[in-house]
């Protein structure tokens, strides 16, 4: 079971912060999960600028995700 954290603006569209999924082994299979929940979800975090983290690390393409594994969505940054 994978612990799934949203911050900012996601977590404002998904209407929450953390949940726990089951059967998430990769990237691609959980957003295509989080997205049959809510499309709009779906979308925003196919979205440019989305950075995926495993376990405090960020990760690129479709990456595994071990059991247990803490998986955070991490919206597009700004700064000055």
């Amino acid at each position: 079971m994978a612990r799934v954290l949203l911050f900012g603006p996601l977590r404002d569209l998904a209407g929450w912060r953390e949940r726990d999924i089951d059967d998430a082994r990769c990237v691609s299979a959980l957003k295509a999960r989080l997205a049959e929940e809510d499309e709009r979800l779906g979308e925003a975090l196919c979205g440019p600028g989305v950075k995926v983290a495993i376990d405090q690390a960020i990760v690129n393409g479709d990456a595994a995700i071990g059991p247990r594994a803490e998986v955070a969505f991490l919206p597009p940054m700004s700064g000055g």
